[in-house]
């Protein structure tokens, strides 16, 4: 690795998953505005809408999309423009 390019201020921050409450700590340089008390020590709170916790990939569950509807939607918006 190059010598002076990385940031020397790593912390342990704790970043929390909105979408199923989950909360996991690691090292990171981010800057938090909010902190969250866990175990008796308080850390910087990072908020992400998705984690590995959450997301479909790492979890093996998949949503179900309307394609069918949607291609419908469009078709009935559409189809005033058509000669």
């Amino acid at each position: 690795m190059k010598a002076g390019i990385h940031p020397d201020n790593y912390r342990l921050v704790a970043f929390k998953d909105m979408s199923n409450d989950d909360v996991f700590i690691t090292k990171s340089t981010v800057n938090a505005k909010e902190t969250i008390e866990i175990d008796g020590n308080e850390y910087p709170l990072v908020k992400l809408e998705i984690s590995r916790t959450s997301h479909p990939f790492y979890t093996g569950k998949t949503k179900l999309v309307d394609t069918a509807g949607r291609i419908d939607k469009f078709k009935n918006k559409y189809a005033k423009f058509k000669k």
